[in-house]
């Protein structure tokens, strides 16, 4: 179908690499494992250590380098304004001045230590989850018992963002055809109003098809799930040693 979402991610993944070949399930898990674990940290030496182990699940997954600074540039955008600004507006002793702004101690490690607990955990989620499609990834979550509500919504978002990109830039070219120039204006604004207000109307009305067409071919409420592999030996591994790892960090940080 035009426009439709594309199957696959734009990170491919090296399938001889040793986290293409676990379960897509092992990988989500050992994800929602990693995080947790380096959110739940105190110590900012623990929090360096896991930035350390994530960006070698990077070297382990052998991911593409230029699709993926395309995807961290955005969030290193985002943490470069934190550390321009948080220390500056953070109560604490004064660390240094820029003419009449103060920046704090307190400020800065708490920006450092964002900033360090932000990478850990993307790039371990590139890492262990960037080469999955996204199918295999509502697939994965199914078979780990997540809410079938959930899992449709995200398939259902995988399959037709595209579709709704593609009709947004159809109703805007159709607009500049016509000659509206985005302005900061009355005019402006209620166009691009109306822009939104015909996407949601088209959307609803392409939700209401896709719904019918569901239930004509027997839709009872539950999608199929494709056929899965099972836990090899490599999952077995790799869950181990990710669970003695975890907890010995954390018990590391209770201790320090």
């Amino acid at each position: 179908m035009s426009g439709a979402a594309p199957d696959r991610c734009d990170v491919e993944e090296d399938a001889r690499s040793p986290i293409a070949r676990l379960d897509p399930r092992t990988r989500l898990l050992a994800t929602i494992g990693f995080v947790g674990s380096v959110l739940a940290l105190d110590s900012l030496a623990l929090r360096i250590a896991a930035l350390a182990v994530a960006g070698g699940l990077i070297l382990l997954a052998r991911l593409p380098l230029v699709g993926l600074r395309h995807r961290l540039f955005h969030v290193e955008g985002f943490l470069l304004l934190l550390l321009a600004f948080l220390p500056f507006t953070t109560p604490g002793a004064p660390l240094f001045a820029i003419g009449p702004f103060a920046a704090s101690e307190a400020g800065l490690l708490h920006a450092v230590t964002l900033a360090v607990t932000i990478n850990a955990c993307t790039l371990a989620v590139f890492g262990l989850l960037g080469g999955l499609q996204p199918v295999q990834l509502g697939h994965a979550a199914a078979r780990l018992g997540a809410p079938p509500k959930l899992v449709h919504l995200f398939l259902f978002l995988v399959r037709y963002v595209g579709l709704f990109r593609s009709e947004a830039e159809r109703l805007l070219d159709a607009m500049r055809a016509r000659g509206f120039v985005p302005r900061s204006t009355r005019h402006g604004w209620r166009s691009l109003g109306n822009l939104a207000g015909m996407l949601l109307v088209r959307s609803l009305e392409r939700a209401e098809r896709v719904d019918e067409a569901m239930r004509c071919r027997g839709f009872s409420g539950r999608l199929p799930l494709l056929p899965g592999s099972r836990f090899g030996q490599a999952d077995l591994a790799f869950g181990a040693a990710a669970l003695v790892l975890l907890a010995a960090t954390l018990v590391a940080d209770r201790l320090a």
